[in-house]
């Protein structure tokens, strides 16, 4: 058997291939930098808050680092209307993405901060700083600069996970793919294509997020 490929509907669906890439980088940039910063909060309030703060914060980052995307994804879409709140699939695509970043990015930035001399603390107190001054302007940015690498590997892999919001009709790069193959019965070529823009997607992602690496921690790029 053989099959004869075929690529002459690229012309044809080229805007909705641009339309779903731009909406994955929307969900990307969203998500990662609300993601973050959630995650950099929940940290703080992790080792530092109050008893009842951490058992809150605790009970959502293993809530959601212990059930799938795709799951919270359909409980934001589809379950918090029964509650009167109703979404958009962009709106509701993007409330996930932070979510599941930030429960992430929590326990990520966490790690970051401990790994932190404790002499640094003392300076701080020392210097009369309150704790939420001290975490600011003494352990956060080090903390950050230390555990740069694991946190963009992390955007990288929610920005692949955000595949699965074609499942809510956000039209996406995936959704772009399912729309194309149902219109041309070229499946193959369609998710091939697909496939080869998620791996660009990645590629660039990573270099941009090398990129504010070396801007936000200047001293390690001169390294």
């Amino acid at each position: 058997m053989t099959y004869t490929f075929n690529f002459d509907w690229i012309a044809q669906y080229y805007p909705v291939i641009v339309k779903g890439i731009l909406i994955t980088l929307e969900l990307t940039i969203v998500g990662g930098v609300l993601g973050i910063a959630l995650g950099i909060a929940c940290a703080f309030v992790k080792l530092y808050g109050s008893g009842p703060l951490r058992f809150v914060v605790s009970a959502y980052v293993e809530l959601i680092r212990n059930t799938p995307f795709l799951v919270q994804l359909f409980f934001i879409f589809f379950g918090l209307p029964a509650m009167g709140m109703r979404l958009g699939e962009l709106e509701a695509a993007n409330i996930a993405m932070v979510i599941n970043l930030g429960a992430y990015a929590c326990e990520i930035v966490r790690a970051g901060i401990q790994a932190t001399p404790k002499g640094q603390f003392e300076a701080g107190v020392s210097l009369a700083m309150t704790r939420l001054e001290t975490f600011r302007h003494v352990i956060l940015v080090p903390s950050l600069q230390r555990i740069w690498p694991a946190l963009s590997s992390q955007v990288v892999i929610v920005m692949l996970g955000s595949a699965v919001v074609s499942q809510i009709a956000a039209e996406d790069l995936t959704y772009a793919a399912n729309f194309i193959q149902s219109r041309t019965f070229r499946a193959f070529e369609a998710y091939f294509v697909t496939t080869v823009i998620y791996l660009c997607l990645a590629i660039l992602l990573r270099q941009a997020m090398a990129f504010v690496g070396h801007l936000m921690f200047p001293r390690r790029a001169s390294r």
